[in-house]
């Protein structure tokens, strides 16, 4: 059978938490969200935090402070050096033992603006950390874009993004992102396509799964 995990990054917004976990409790799913240590740092927070980890979701680090590491247009060019890289993401992992996780239990790391290159990747794998990132192809990450934004998409869009994607290529392993929440210039919230996106996906077969299951 197919099988799809769709995965939610925070940092600063956490606005679709609630509807996200009570979508998920509704429809019988399992997520991922990746949240930085800014966000599981933030008492606004705490509340959802608690209930994604008691409903079973797979909760992992997308870094601390949500550093930007290489360059936009030179990937090869650091802006971080591995010290930090290394504080920043130990760091992370010392806020989320607040709420029980661990490098052992949450081993997959989804870095800060999905932006990395190799050395990056190496320096996860000797924290022994696993690197992830999402599958490209359909815009669902651009559900954080404002209206003031060059690159900005409606969610009416990336929907119908992810459906031609789905039709003409078929969506089995892959990894799907969106935020648990955007910034309050976009009044288009993506998140609520995702009861109407669920729908889809198990009318087509598609096993909804944590990442961690997916990429066993």
């Amino acid at each position: 059978m197919k099988a799809i995990a769709i995965v939610f990054t925070g940092d600063e917004f956490g606005d679709g938490g609630e509807f996200i976990a009570n979508t998920l409790k509704e429809k019988n799913v399992k997520g991922s969200f990746f949240l930085t240590g800014n966000f599981y740092s933030n008492p606004a927070f705490t509340k959802i935090i608690k209930r994604l980890k008691k409903d079973g979701h797979y909760l992992g680090s997308h870094s601390n402070r949500h550093l930007l590491y290489c360059d936009w247009y030179k990937r090869d060019s650091l802006l971080v050096t591995k010290e930090a890289f290394t504080t920043d993401l130990l760091n992370a992992y010392a806020t989320m033992s607040n709420f029980g996780i661990t490098k052992k239990n949450a081993p997959l790391f989804l870095p800060p603006y999905e932006w990395y290159n190799d050395s990056i990747a190496a320096w996860t794998k000797q924290l022994g950390l696993q690197l992830i990132n999402f599958t490209p192809g359909t815009s669902s990450n651009a559900d954080y874009t404002t209206p003031g934004m060059k690159n900005y998409r409606t969610s009416d869009t990336i929907y119908q993004s992810i459906i031609r994607y789905e039709q003409t290529r078929g969506l089995n392993g892959f990894i799907l992102l969106l935020h648990i929440g955007t910034d309050p210039k976009r009044t288009d919230k993506m998140y609520y396509r995702l009861p109407r996106l669920i729908e889809y996906l198990k009318q087509k077969n598609y096993r909804l799964v944590r990442a961690d299951e997916l990429l066993k």
